[in-house]
């Protein structure tokens, strides 16, 4: 069907068509949609929070950037990182999971456990498979209980936090182990290049995770379940079977995160790891997931970790309280809330 005949090509448009340079007008606005592009993504927006506040501080105190402090902040947000991996791929299919922290206790317990009791004695790296193991089928456990039976992924994972921590402390009487074989604490000691072992482990998971939720099939589909699970059904998704890889997928990076902070440190404590879990869904929601799911990348939570890890050696050049870390983190968290529900109804 021919064009109407008040349609007019114009010669700005013709020529761009042809390949030759875009008019003035064309690339103004071009750059315009470009600005609007990068304000709308969320890592372009934490990524600039997180430059200025360095910045400030660097301003305030020159030594706030040296290596010494940047080596404190990766060690301190490895774990972070690696639950937050996880964490988003939950909070975009829509789902939650509150017992990370305990999971992450209870994971270095039973492998601390398994190493160092003298009637039992295990070798570490099958001590590290169990407590991996453990991961998985707490994850799994919650997968099933949302998935198949339709409980409240909130509730859910509440119980699987309380249930975690106690048996933390059953099995473990009440008293931390410590002292572990040197290949096993080198794996949260160690350094490659300069690099400690966690710092890599945790950048390693970051970015891999970020490729396989933005590109790999299988991933995408959380995306599809989060915005609508009962369409992302009819389409033909296996939403229960989606859901049950992420929360043992959600488990196993939580085992992880505690079975290196344990060989970083040399010691399991039956109380490590807790408040880890609202720390990391902070983190998740500061880097542009939504609790209403269907929205979020692993790098932007990664830039999360990263802004909440930068608070506490603020607090310490700033010389004040650190009971002031979790007020910070506490507002961070309900003004990011408040945000994605603004931008949701807009």
């Amino acid at each position: 069907m021919s064009a109407p005949r008040d349609v007019q090509v114009k010669p700005n448009t013709a020529s761009s068509l042809a390949g030759l340079p875009i008019s003035e007008p064309q690339f103004a606005s071009s750059a315009r949609r470009s600005a609007s592009g990068i304000r709308l993504f969320p890592e372009f927006r934490i990524l600039l929070v997180v430059a200025v506040f360095w910045l400030a501080m660097w301003i305030y105190n020159p030594a706030f950037l040296s290596a010494a402090t940047i080596n404190t902040v990766l060690l301190y947000l490895f774990g972070y990182a690696i639950m937050a991996c996880g964490m988003t791929v939950l909070l975009v299919s829509g789902g939650f999971d509150l017992s990370v922290g305990s999971v992450s206790a209870l994971a270095a317990m039973v492998a601390a456990v398994l190493m160092k009791e003298p009637s039992i004695h295990l070798a570490w790296p099958l001590a590290v498979v169990a407590g991996l193991a453990i991961g998985a089928g707490t994850g799994l456990f919650n997968g099933l209980i949302i998935a198949k039976i339709g409980i409240n992924p909130f509730i859910t994972t509440l119980g699987t936090m309380l249930l975690a921590r106690g048996l933390t402390y059953i099995i473990s009487g009440g008293v931390g182990r410590s002292g572990f074989e040197a290949p096993f604490c080198w794996l949260g000691q160690g350094r490659v290049a300069g690099v400690q072992m966690p710092i890599i482990v945790s950048l390693a998971w970051v970015a891999m995770m970020d490729v396989l939720l933005r590109k790999h099939r299988f991933f995408r589909q959380n995306y599809y379940i989060g915005s609508n699970e009962r369409a992302a059904w009819l389409s033909g998704i296996a939403v229960s079977r989606v859901k049950l890889f992420n929360y043992a997928l959600s488990g196993t990076l939580s085992a992880l995160a505690g079975l290196l902070f344990t060989a970083r440190l040399d010691s399991a404590i039956p109380n490590a790891g807790e408040g880890d879990e609202l720390k990391v869904i902070t983190a998740v929601i500061v880097g542009g997931a939504s609790l209403s799911g269907g929205k979020g990348t692993v790098i932007g939570a990664f830039l999360g970790c990263l802004l909440l890890a930068t608070i506490r050696p603020a607090i310490s050049f700033l010389n004040i309280g650190d009971h002031w870390e979790k007020a910070v983190v506490g507002g961070i968290l309900l003004a990011a809330v408040m945000l994605d529900r603004l931008g949701r109804r807009r």
